[in-house]
């Protein structure tokens, strides 16, 4: 994560306010003086910027997600910021893994978070840069370790539930009940509902797959409610002449009108517009993630739990209460969505298989 900078008193706000990053257009764009620093302090250099560029440009041309795109620039830019002015085509596998051990001797970040940049960084300098490969397999992984996740009980399950309202009360329910995702769940359009044969489908999950999972019969008059309340709002947005929904890819090229259309829209709407940086149209996206994170983060402290529960964590409690219920665990693997049954296997050692029917001998004596 970025550096935080604690205020002390007296110290004014643009002090503590850290300069904009300027793109090689922008910056280019600057008078002559300002870019020498001939007059007053000098202006940030862009390191890197170019790169940024190239970067996003390669990461967009492979199909990766916006996540992706957002979290490898990131880094890219975390290590431009490390090294100062020099040239980022200059180095290579030794400046990275010198980062690499910063992060992780004065950062203290995760094994996970270590990965993740490393990761960024040997797409950047194997895919843009054109560094040889042999120096980047070199550089070694960090050793993640194996955590067991956190899982509510059923009773925990209906406690945070009963303490939510609105939209994001069904939006957990929905995850509970179907183990989806948070980001997968917020992303469903009302097509991706099948009320008759209780499923809902899921387009482009993590590693741009589609699968379908389970609609609970607990959700579904609710959420039928629901939609109905939101067809109401995108008649009236239609009037008013927007009622559009972000469309994959050129979709919208193709099917001009298919962005207005009702199956198109999301289940789970934004409430206010936002406007296309490509098309220039204005567009009601999904509700944000942040929305049902902080209301299930305040319904998990008004229930007094000390478990750390999260929206994920719903997930996790839908396939380790089916395992428990004794659906076997190539089902529930495809329901979640894995692409390897060891990634599923973690949900058994929650159960504690070996334990049950044993008696402890403390409970002898």
């Amino acid at each position: 994560m970025a550096d935080r900078v604690r205020p002390t008193d007296g110290c004014p706000l643009e002090a503590l306010t850290p300069p904009p990053f300027r793109t090689w257009s922008e910056a280019m764009a600057l008078p002559a003086s300002a870019r020498s620093g001939a007059a007053g302090p000098p202006a940030p250099r862009a390191t890197g910027s170019p790169l940024l560029d190239r970067l996003s440009q390669a990461l967009q041309t492979r199909h990766y997600s916006r996540r992706t795109e957002r979290a490898y620039a990131y880094w890219a830019r975390r290590f431009f910021r490390h090294y100062g002015p020099r040239d980022p085509l200059a180095m290579g596998a030794e400046e990275i893994r010198s980062f690499l051990s910063h992060l992780a001797v004065n950062e203290r970040v995760t094994a996970s978070t270590q990965n993740q940049a490393l990761c960024a960084l040997v797409f950047l300098y194997r895919r843009v840069v054109g560094l040889d490969l042999a120096d980047l397999e070199r550089i070694e992984w960090a050793k993640a370790p194996r955590r067991l996740p956190v899982v509510l009980t059923r009773g925990e399950v209906r406690s945070v539930l009963d303490a939510m309202r609105g939209a994001p009360q069904l939006v957990c329910r929905i995850l509970y009940g179907s183990g989806l995702r948070l980001v997968e769940c917020l992303s469903l359009r009302v097509k991706d509902l099948d009320f008759e044969r209780n499923e809902l489908t899921v387009r482009d999950g993590k590693g741009a797959k589609d699968r379908v999972s389970v609609l609970a019969a607990s959700c579904r008059e609710d959420l039928r409610v629901h939609l109905e309340r939101i067809r109401r709002l995108h008649a009236k947005d239609l009037e008013r002449g927007q009622g559009r929904a972000p469309l994959p890819f050129a979709l919208v090229g193709k099917y001009v009108n298919a962005d207005r259309e009702w199956g198109w829209q999301y289940v789970f709407p934004a409430s206010s517009f936002y406007t296309d940086r490509h098309t220039g149209r204005q567009h009601r996206h999904h509700l944000h993630e942040t929305v049902v994170q902080k209301a299930m983060g305040e319904a998990v402290r008004r229930c007094g739990l000390a478990k750390l529960a999260t929206p994920h964590t719903l997930r996790h409690s839908f396939a380790t209460h089916l395992l428990d219920s004794g659906y076997d665990i190539r089902t529930v693997q495809e329901l979640l969505g894995h692409s390897d049954v060891q990634t599923t296997m973690i949900y058994t050692h929650v159960l504690n298989r070996g334990g049950r029917g044993v008696r402890s001998p403390a409970d002898i004596l």
